[in-house]
């Protein structure tokens, strides 16, 4: 027997399609969602931390209108396969192209609240609807 783990030795081919063809759906999404991270260069958003300035991207899994301090704001939770954020636009009511299934690259720092990942008023880039 090998002393390195199964899950660390390198995959060979027969082995990455017996992963895929016994995986989830939501399994798979979530690794093309960190593979696409990765690609962009962004930083995975469970590798983020309180206070830290980063660019993240994935998918918009929620979009809703709820007031903080009796302030507008449209809330989104980006997903990138490995943890969901929260993106926060304050003042806002809603936002063309911001809408659920859309993917996107946020920029920002990062903030706790109530034990979740936020990111308020970030600087966005919509991504091509051809790309997703």
């Amino acid at each position: 027997m090998s002393a390195v783990p199964r899950s660390q030795k390198p995959a060979g081919r027969f082995r990455r399609m017996l992963d895929r063809l016994s995986s989830s759906q939501e399994d798979l999404e979530s690794e093309e969602l960190r593979e696409d991270a990765e690609t962009a260069g962004c930083t995975r958003i469970g590798d983020c931390r309180d206070r830290q300035i980063v660019t993240v991207t994935g998918t918009l899994r929620t979009v809703t209108l709820r007031p903080r301090a009796g302030v507008p704001a449209l809330e989104a939770e980006l997903f990138d396969g490995s943890a969901p954020l929260d993106v926060v636009w304050l003042g806002r009511r809603s936002i063309v192209g911001i809408e659920p299934g859309r993917k996107l690259i946020a920029s920002g720092r990062i903030s706790m609240s109530r034990g979740r990942r936020v990111l308020f008023n970030p600087k966005y880039e919509l991504r091509p609807l051809g790309r997703e």
